[in-house]
């Protein structure tokens, strides 16, 4: 969360109040508008379901994810969801990628806007354009079968999360999102997309801007560039091995 006074309690609750346990992680940026605060208030509320960690800045959402990933590792999850907090992205899909994982067998579940078409709500056709054919162009680029490569909303097994290497993760924004799925994908686990539909944000302000696009476009090729002078652990079976 950065800024997200206008959200933080609803979404908070929204996720509580599913008929699957999920507890949750708000990683805030120091936000200025009190984000931090109405946080604390739910943790009181909520005593061992709502936990809090604040940073110093806004440091990126690729490192607040890293950071969330290496505490629900630590405090013994075993899956773990990112989603954003201004419900773009509706709680109640939490339970199609936690049973996509738990219990269909998935290693990783991504919630994805262009699975079945185009699934979104309320965007400027510009902007659904620029997303759309992004995710195209990156999956052209790296050769990965996934439809929605820049999604938001993903469920990580423990066994991904132990697996991939999150320290050597580099890029701050959406190009964070497609690192991490072309990683997983690389090293053979076993990725499904859940169909969702996307509603952009009612309250609070987008933190979308062109600096956070062009690093996911460029950020690609420096992707795929790298890939090719690398081996992967393939996790595609029990049994792993170097491919």
């Amino acid at each position: 969360m950065y800024n997200e006074k206008e959200n933080a309690a609803n979404i908070i609750e929204a996720v509580l109040a599913l008929p699957h346990q999920f507890d949750i992680l708000v990683i805030d940026d120091n936000s200025p508008d009190g984000t931090a605060g109405i946080v604390k208030d739910k943790q009181q509320e909520h005593p061992g379901r709502v936990h809090l960690i604040q940073r110093a800045g806004k440091l990126g959402l690729g490192t607040a994810y890293i950071e969330g990933f290496k505490w629900s590792l630590s405090h013994g999850y075993d899956y773990t969801f990112e989603m954003d907090a201004d419900f773009s992205h509706n709680p109640n899909d939490l339970m199609s990628l936690y049973k996509a994982c738990a219990e269909n067998g998935a290693d990783m579940s991504i919630g994805s806007r262009y699975v079945t078409g185009v699934n979104v709500v309320n965007w400027p056709m510009g902007r659904v354009l620029m997303s759309y054919y992004a995710s195209k162009y990156v999956r052209i680029v790296t050769g990965m079968p996934i439809n929605d490569t820049t999604a938001g909303f993903v469920c990580y097994s423990r066994r991904v999360l132990e697996a991939l290497p999150l320290n050597e993760v580099r890029f701050k924004g959406y190009a964070f999102q497609i690192e991490m799925k072309f990683t997983a994908y690389k090293y053979g686990f076993h990725i499904v997309e859940v169909p969702i539909i996307f509603v952009n944000r009612v309250l609070g302000e987008s933190k979308m801007n062109s600096g956070i696009f062009g690093e996911a476009v460029f950020g690609v090729i420096k992707l795929k560039w790298n890939s090719l002078f690398k081996k992967f652990p393939d996790y595609s079976n029990k049994n792993q091995h170097l491919r």
